[in-house]
């Protein structure tokens, strides 16, 4: 086999596995939105679990809600965003349902809305071949966020901006012994 086809069928098992993974095309779990504004009944029989949920949140490549969102919960993360309201406090203004619709297809209740639906397959725009007919997170994914935003029931104050350097720290890499900067590493080292 040449190195092209191995490099071709070793591309075609990565891809298998990916879409064998918890967000892959599954059939979708039926459910019904109560008065256009919610979802009372949970997706999966496993109740969510607010630790893979905070993990989902936390992935850029999942849920990553702090592209958009500011969690003071998870002020240990960097670079939370601001295009998204607050979530501090979210689970005293929506209830397990609301919040589960919000998470599903947020387009039920706002068209406008720059929030993706988390648990659609159709309908979507601008979607990669290789993803369509595919949701972004998995029914029990949907419930694990929804555990984790329960768990934010309090109204944290939001947290301190960080100057830029504080920015930069969070995310630089450590520099060898020897640099009289600690804290700036280039690629030169």
């Amino acid at each position: 086999m040449t190195a092209r086809r191995r490099s071709l069928a070793a591309g075609a098992v990565g891809v298998a596995l990916w879409c064998a993974s918890a967000a892959a095309a599954e059939d979708l779990v039926a459910y019904e939105v109560a008065g256009g504004i919610s979802i009372p009944a949970p997706l999966t029989a496993e109740p969510g679990d607010p630790e893979r949920g905070r993990a989902v949140v936390l992935h850029r490549q999942q849920g990553n809600c702090l592209a958009c969102h500011e969690v003071p919960a998870l002020a240990d993360a960097p670079f939370h965003g601001t295009v998204g309201p607050s979530l501090a406090g979210v689970a005293t203004r929506y209830d397990a349902g609301e919040l589960r619709l919000r998470l599903v297809d947020p387009k039920l209740l706002n068209p406008a809305t720059a929030m993706p639906a988390f648990y659609r397959q159709d309908g979507l725009y601008r979607v990669a071949e290789e993803f369509a007919g595919q949701t972004i997170l998995s029914a029990q994914q949907v419930e694990d966020v929804l555990a984790f935003l329960l768990t934010l029931d309090e109204d944290a104050p939001a947290p301190a901006p960080l100057s830029a350097r504080e920015r930069f720290e969070a995310v630089a890499i450590a520099a060898p012994a020897g640099n009289p900067y600690p804290w700036l590493f280039s690629g030169y080292y």
